[in-house]
């Protein structure tokens, strides 16, 4: 694992950004330079002491960094991933170096039957369930919409869908009063994307999910908000784009850069904390400056 600092102001630039590739689904330990997760002069203040969090997606990018986010502000973190094992164990240890509590479980999450076995496993280890972040996705570009196979269709909406209803349904029993549930939406969901047509979708369908079950959920106070972030250097960047996309990634943004995933998690961690109470059915935009008005 790389030498993770946020001090170096530099790496926000984005002009370290290789015009790298990788085969998907992408590995972090793999990115050069590794993605910036951890902002080491943040200790935490204890604003999610005895929560526990189920993250999926949380082995790497944005999911890595609001784990660790969270743990460091005292919360026992429940890992889902699919594929990537060395960046699961490297989240891991991350946090168990900063004397976190986390449990990994791996499986699709396109299953509703593993959706249901996540929550009891996590039941089961620690008790209980305050936060749900449903983080994970995948993309596959396409340059024509005839290209979009129903096969690669059925699977982004499965993946970055379909699994939050399936995965929320399975947590509403164990959630209650001042419970959270964060979704992570997208730019493109307010903005589209020419080769992101399906993913552009569910993203959509996301920001409408978010919106409909915060309403739905009020009258328990269960609160459901999103985050839709911008270009972010994550392992879905080098192993979905071509050269030439990841080498000039994030530099159509008004601050010229892509964002890191450590800029994102103090979002994640002020939805998720007593700060946010009255802020429910709501979108937090972190794109590098683009107005997107939705």
């Amino acid at each position: 694992m790389q030498n993770n600092e946020m001090t170096d102001k530099d790496m926000y630039k984005g002009k370290d950004i290789k015009g790298q590739v990788q085969v998907a689904p992408g590995k972090e330990f793999k990115m050069d330079p590794e993605p910036i997760y951890d902002n080491k002069t943040h200790k935490g203040f204890g604003r999610l002491k005895d929560k526990v969090a189920i993250i999926t997606g949380g082995d790497s990018g944005i999911g890595r960094a609001v784990a660790l986010a969270y743990a460091k502000e005292g919360a026992k973190v429940v890992i889902v991933y699919n594929i990537a094992d060395k960046d699961a164990n490297d989240t891991k240890d991350v946090i168990e170096a900063y004397n976190g509590e986390v449990l990994l479980i791996k499986g699709d999450i396109g299953d509703g039957k593993f959706d249901k076995e996540i929550v009891e496993k996590t039941i089961r280890e620690y008790g209980k369930l305050d936060i749900l972040v449903n983080n994970a996705a995948e993309q596959h570009p396409q340059k024509n919409l005839e290209d979009i196979t129903d096969e690669q269709l059925e699977k982004t909406f499965r993946t970055n869908i379909f699994s939050m209803f399936y995965l929320t349904k399975a947590a509403l029993p164990y959630l209650k009063e001042g419970s959270v549930i964060i979704n992570t939406s997208s730019v493109t969901a307010f903005a589209g994307h020419a080769e992101l047509i399906d993913y552009s979708a569910t993203k959509g369908a996301i920001t409408t999910f978010t919106r409909s079950l915060a309403l739905n959920l009020a009258s328990k106070r269960i609160r459901v908000n999103q985050i839709a972030p911008g270009p972010i250097w994550t392992p879905l960047i080098p192993s979905t784009f071509d050269k030439q996309q990841v080498e000039s990634f994030g530099e159509s943004t008004p601050l010229k850069r892509p964002g890191q995933p450590v800029e994102l998690a103090e979002a994640y961690v002020f939805l998720a904390a007593d700060g946010s109470t009255y802020i429910t059915g709501q979108t937090i935009h972190i794109n590098g400056g683009q107005i997107v008005n939705g």
